[in-house]
Formats: C-alpha cells, structure tokens, sequence
C-alpha cells in the first residue's frame, strides 16, 4: 500500500495490517454439507452460496447470524454550504437525537433484530447534548468544504478511521461478533460519496449524482457543478486511496472506512449498506484488497451512482428493494434472509437422516 507523508506512524501501522485469512476447510465441509441436503443441489440458490460464504468467514461449517452489531457513524460536512442538499446541516445532529431516542428506522431494525446499535457523533455544527448510546468522538463541528479545501488534514482522517477501529473492538468486547453493519448519517455526505465514487471509476459526476436527500433536477445539476469544482481542485492528489478519502470524503466516511478495515483484520464479516456505505467499502478495499472477502453486500441502492458501482463490486447485493435512507438500514433488512440461509443450511435433514434417496446421477 503506498501512502502519502503527513500520517502518524501509529495510524499507519494498524492500517497496513492485512485481512485475516478465510477458512477453507471449513468452506469445504459447509459445500459438502449443501450436497447431503434434501433438495436438487443448488436449489436454494445465492441462500446456499451465503451460507457456505459465512461459514468460510466465521471457521465454523454452520455459521450463524445472531450476533449482530450496528454502529452509525454522524457528521456534518462543510461541502453544504454549497448548497447540495435539501435539508438543512440542523439535521444531522437532530437525527443523532432521534437515533438515541429510538425513532430512526435504524434504532427500530435494531430493536427487531436484537441487535446492538451505537451511534458515533464525529462532529456536528449543531453543539449536542450527551445522549444515551451516543459516542462524543468529535474531531471538529464539520469536514473542510471539498470544493475549496481538502475535507480533512492528515491528522482529522487518521482520528476519524481510528474511531471506526474502535467502534469495532467495542462491538466485539464481550463476544465474537456474527455481523457487523456500518451506517452513516450526514447532510452532505452524498455529495462526498459521490465524488469519491467518481474519481475511483474514473467516471463524470454527471453519470453517478441524484437527488440524495430529495434534490430536484436543477439541484442535481447544481451538485454535479460542485463535484466536477471539487475534482478539478484535488486532481493531483486522488490517485492514493488515503489522500483520495482525505481530500474528498467526510469524518463519518472515514470512520466506515476504518471499520471495515478492522473487521477484515480481525475475520469479521461486514454486511455493507448502500451507496455511501459501499463507496467507503471500496476505498478500504484499494487499501487493502483482500478485504473483499469480508464483506457482504446487502442492497442495491436506488440512488442512481450506485449502478455505476455493481460492476465494481466483488458480489451483487442480496436484496433490490429500491431503498436508499442510508443509516445502515438497508444492511439491517437483509439480516433475517441471512439468518434463515444459516437456519436452513443448519437444519434441514441431509439424505441420510431423512431416509430419502438422493440423485442417481
């Protein structure tokens, strides 16, 4: 991995740390196990391939998905003074308020799942008060205007990946963790995930920007004219991943970067959510490649960048729903259909104990 000067050795140590191995004997016995079910093999379609996936991530040939841990990284971003979104930069903390008061789709997805969520506030323009479930891991009241100024310094980006190592060595303090889902919440943060998405594909950001938060066409045209400002501005820099998420991503978008980075470390699966979630996804995968072994991907997301992604991607999203809230929501729908993969690979009979003959040929 090559990275740019500026960085604090101790950040650089932990992020050059490469994925953990998957464990290919336990694949193996979960692909023998799928033959010995009573069904045609491949009956159960991608439900078999995901299970044979977890088990080689988990190292068990009946993997699992009860334990599950949600962690939503919250920041403002300076780009919004551009004007890109349609809400106000207000909502970003008021929406931290609404996660910790349990009224968010996330804090309810969470409640179904018995999953444990946490919020991480990185910094809001709006001052908050201390809430229940909520990290005050603030590094400033907003990122850099991407547009004028690099969005973070070098020190600003090491603290906020740091904060998504940390969120994932807390989720897994009392007990390995099955999954582990990434959200976001940032008025703004579409733009960013945008022109990171841009410059990674090497892509026109007239192809991949959408209304986000609910712009019309004319506010689409207006966030692209800020994007394309912002590409022109960073040029020189956006060929090393780090300086690319520095100069164009957010606090909340490093945090998911970092997250995933340590999950892949530490033999973690990652179930990814959707357009910002996944372009976080793929700079931590141009750090470190063999991280893609690691994640699932939960959703397609409706924001229209995200088709330009899937070719991208190392396996399509299990689900097509047309969703794109963010917060990690979409990643959260799609547990249930990972549990019943386990379920059904777990305890459906094989030929042998059901007394049911298998195929002749």
């Amino acid at each position: 991995m090559s990275c740019a000067t500026g960085y604090e050795r101790a950040f650089l140590d932990w992020l050059e740390s490469p994925s953990a191995p998957l464990h290919r004997q336990a694949v193996v016995e979960a692909e023998s196990r799928q033959q010995q079910l009573t069904k045609p093999v491949g009956a159960l379609g991608d439900l078999e391939r995901l299970a044979i996936r977890l088990a080689g991530m988990q190292g068990k040939p009946c993997p699992q998905a009860e334990r599950v841990a949600i962690a939503v990284f919250a920041a403002d971003h300076g780009v919004a003074a551009e004007g890109v979104s349609a809400y106000p930069q207000a909502v970003t903390a008021q929406m931290i308020a609404n996660f910790a008061n349990g009224g968010a789709a996330i804090s309810v997805a969470a409640r179904a799942l018995d999953a444990r969520l946490r919020v991480y506030n990185l910094g809001t323009v709006t001052e908050l008060a201390p809430l229940p479930g909520v990290e005050s891991c603030v590094i400033a009241p907003q990122s850099g205007n991407l547009a004028c100024e690099p969005a973070m310094t070098p020190a600003q980006l090491a603290r906020a990946m740091a904060v998504g190592r940390q969120a994932v060595i807390q989720a897994s303090a009392d007990q390995p963790l099955d999954l582990f889902i990434g959200g976001e919440m940032g008025i703004g943060n579409t733009t960013s995930a945008t022109a990171l998405a841009a410059a990674l594909l090497e892509q026109p950001a007239v192809t991949l920007a959408g209304p986000g938060t609910g712009l019309d066409s004319a506010g689409i045209l207006h966030k692209v004219a800020v994007i394309e400002r912002a590409l022109a501005l960073h040029q020189p820099r956006v060929e090393q991943p780090l300086e690319l998420l520095r100069c164009l991503g957010g606090f909340e978008i490093a945090a998911l970067c970092g997250a995933y980075l340590h999950c892949g470390q530490q033999g973690v699966p990652v179930l990814v959510d959707g357009f910002i979630c996944t372009v976080a996804a793929m700079i931590a995968c141009r750090l470190q490649p063999q991280l893609s072994d690691w994640l699932i991907f939960s959703h397609c997301s409706a924001e229209p960048g995200y088709a330009q992604l899937l070719d991208n991607l190392p396996s399509w999203p299990l689900l097509d729903l047309g969703l794109r809230l963010g917060e990690g929501s979409g990643a959260a729908v799609a547990v249930p259909l990972i549990r019943m993969a386990c379920t059904l690979h777990a305890q459906m009979a094989t030929f042998d104990e059901a007394a049911v003959s298998g195929a002749t040929a």
